[in-house]
């Protein structure tokens, strides 16, 4: 099971892809959020042999929507008529993007150089999020 995080912005795209096993998220892209978009999306699932998308709806602290998790929310349903032999999933990624500057940071990174890769980083955390929930308890 190969899965695909994303982490939907207005502006840029953070890409996450799990390994073979679906156990581990490893920050693949960061990529424009233009017209172009979706056919890169269709030629990573096609090299990556991706079997399910996971896109981060961004809820606020209460769990309510706001207008990015509409807009996310919205780019999920888009991506159901292009995607139709992929399961794709809605995944609350509420903190991920500060989690990952977290990450960033502790790597040693500075944070405004790391703008490129704050995205992908952020799919990362949400795919591994998802990963953790629907593996089995460890023996």
């Amino acid at each position: 099971m190969r899965c695909l995080g994303i982490d939907f912005g207005s502006s840029r795209i953070g890409i996450a892809i799990s390994d073979d096993l679906g156990m581990l998220a490893h920050p693949l892209e960061t990529s424009p959020n233009d017209s172009g978009f979706l056919s890169r999306l269709r030629q990573i699932v096609l090299e990556k042999g991706v079997s399910r998308i996971v896109v981060g709806i961004p809820r606020n602290m209460d769990g309510s929507y706001g207008p990015a998790a509409e807009k996310a929310k919205l780019f999920l349903s888009q991506l159901k008529s292009e995607f139709a032999g992929v399961q794709l999933i809605g995944w609350d990624e509420r903190l991920t993007t500060v989690e990952a500057q977290r990450l960033l940071h502790a790597a040693g990174r500075d944070i405004k150089k790391s703008r490129p890769v704050i995205d992908q980083v952020a799919a990362q955390v949400l795919l591994q999020s998802y990963l953790d929930s629907v593996a089995g308890p460890a023996e």
